[in-house]
């Protein structure tokens, strides 16, 4: 073979390792894009990341469905605190887990098989942040509601710390809510939709115990609470009790596992657990909006919409973060 064919052949090769390594590169750092559906496809070769995710959430929801409440939680809890970069996933001293509303927040295990599965076909590809989004959304339709389709893209955050939480309390009146989520860019509408996911969730007695013995520093419970209600949270919550029991936040039993619009119509009943949940069902600025989801057929539609936008709040894309190899642990070396 002549040396100009040998220097031609060799050219055409490196050429096309360039390019192999170019793809590779491009398929781990991203590039400069916005959030979009369909994020990964092509991404990961053949690979449907979405299903992969997807079929770790099933097999999770099958041994327990109440992960669906752990994931919106988890979910609201991440975006709410710096966007959704997946920083309250970070282990660590100080960290977002360590602050007093994060502790009880669960299901982290279901991200880390996430993480490994979709590692093992592509690593160094998919955000912790995009998995919490997916799975969340899995979740959701495994429990009955409308199966809405996430935008992927983001990457993670590289630091964490327990003083940036400032989650509202259950507490909070409607007009601070709306303020708090307007501070996100969500609306009250996109609030009262979100506030909607307490339809599968569970909440501690000591969240609500004062509206069943001292509301408000009365002495009395809160007189909006439907009497039959009160006395079976009474049972439920005795006073001065070292144990700290859940009760449902959607009160009708047929319904509490299930993502629908039960829990607005529960608290149209003055059957509301948290005083935020009450108040919503009340209060002239959210009370329209209330009964028009407790009466009407697109929950599921319209609260696939809120999430859609929750998942946008202060997003991580191009080559802003991270993609991290752990979601436990940021790539980012240690001083």
């Amino acid at each position: 073979m002549k040396m100009s064919s040998l220097r031609s052949n060799s050219t055409t090769i490196i050429v096309l390792l360039s390019l192999v390594f170019a793809t590779l590169s491009g398929q781990c750092q991203g590039g400069d894009v916005p959030l979009e559906v369909g994020f990964y496809k092509g991404k990961c070769w053949t690979a449907d990341v979405e299903a992969i995710v997807g079929g770790v959430v099933r097999a999770q929801f099958m041994k327990n469905p109440s992960i669906t409440a752990a994931l919106l939680r988890m979910q609201f809890h991440d975006c709410f605190v710096n966007g959704c970069d997946a920083s309250i996933l970070l282990d660590g001293n100080n960290t977002e887990k360590t602050a007093g509303p994060n502790l009880s927040v669960r299901g982290y295990e279901i991200i880390d098989a996430a993480k490994a599965a979709v590692e093992a076909i592509c690593p160094g590809v998919v955000s912790c942040a995009d998995i919490i989004v997916m799975a969340t959304r899995d979740a959701v339709a495994l429990s009955g509601g409308g199966r809405y389709t996430v935008q992927t893209g983001r990457r993670d955050g590289t630091t964490s710390s327990a003083k940036n939480v400032d989650l509202p309390a259950p507490s909070i009146s409607v007009s601070d809510s709306i303020k708090a989520f307007a501070k996100k860019g969500l609306d009250a509408t996109d609030m009262i939709y979100l506030l909607g996911g307490h339809t599968v969730g569970i909440a501690h007695c000591s969240l609500f115990q004062d509206r069943l013995y001292n509301f408000q520093k009365t002495g009395k419970p809160d007189p909006t609470m439907d009497s039959s209600l009160l006395t079976a949270l009474r049972a439920r919550c005795p006073p001065n009790t070292t144990v700290d029991n859940t009760v449902n936040l959607d009160q009708n039993p047929l319904s509490s596992m299930i993502v629908d619009n039960s829990y607005y119509r529960q608290i149209i009943l003055h059957r509301g657990i948290l005083q935020i949940d009450q108040e919503l069902a009340l209060d002239p600025l959210s009370k329209p909006t209330v009964t028009a989801i407790a009466n009407g057929f697109d929950f599921s539609t319209k609260f696939g919409q809120a999430m859609i936008k929750l998942g946008a709040v202060q997003v991580l894309t191009g080559e802003q973060g991270e993609i991290r190899g752990s979601c436990r642990a940021t790539n980012k070396p240690s001083k």
